[in-house]
């Protein structure tokens, strides 16, 4: 398979795309677990997590960290470095490691760990993915380090967008799951998660502007070439 082929940009686009919002996915997740870690006292349900705070708040700061990971992994990927791919799987185990520790003790204390269970799931998914890229034929094509900046910018663009529309509806997906006594404490932060959710969109959109502009100043340069 070619680099440039079609299917293989087509492969590191969802590649991208779905590095981007797992590691967006997990860095939220870690901040949502606050409520959990700081705060189990407030809400009935969770009063059987007060022996296992200092638990918590591991998993709150390994959460955002892992997730910052993964946001730089995505990073990488664009652009192409050669520990891009290996950073990315490091960083994907991690979150599965860590994750599935955050499940099964608050299956076991609680009854239930959603919303733990949705960021799993992707990351396995995302994982899995990434696993099927290494059989030889198709990462001869999809092989990150041979792929240049220019190709691999709409797909961090479409990640940079996605990426803020769940920010800024992520108190809408999670509510069912974060919901005590009629209120919806992943309406949380809405300053903060409006301001990121905002930028990412205009990230995304501002990458994609430049890219057409680049696209376009090619197509110029190929007809005044054919001219000549």
């Amino acid at each position: 398979m070619s680099t440039n082929s079609f299917f293989a940009k087509f492969l590191r686009f969802i590649g991208i795309v779905l590095m981007g919002l797992t590691g967006g996915f997990t860095l939220l997740g870690g901040i949502g677990t606050t409520c959990a870690a700081l705060f189990p006292t407030k809400y009935e349900s969770m009063a059987s997590l007060v022996p296992f705070q200092w638990l918590y708040i591991l998993f709150v700061i390994a959460g955002v960290a892992i997730g910052v990971w993964g946001i730089w992994a995505t990073i990488k990927l664009v652009r192409g470095t050669s520990n891009s791919y290996l950073m990315s799987i490091q960083a994907l185990i991690a979150g599965i490691l860590v994750g599935g520790i955050h499940i099964y003790m608050s299956r076991m204390l609680r009854g239930k760990s959603m919303p733990v269970d949705a960021v799993v799931y992707t990351t396995v998914l995302t994982l899995a993915i990434f696993l099927l890229f290494r059989i030889p034929y198709i990462w001869q094509g999809v092989n990150f380090t041979k792929s240049n900046m220019k190709s691999n910018q709409p797909a961090g663009g479409a990640a940079a967008i996605m990426l803020g529309l769940l920010t800024l509806t992520i108190q809408y997906s999670m509510g069912t799951t974060h919901t005590w006594d009629g209120v919806n404490y992943a309406d949380a932060f809405n300053t903060s998660m409006t301001g990121i959710g905002v930028g990412l969109l205009l990230l995304g959109a501002g990458i994609f502007v430049s890219v057409s502009r680049v696209w376009e100043r090619a197509g110029r340069l190929t007809v005044q070439q054919r001219s000549v």
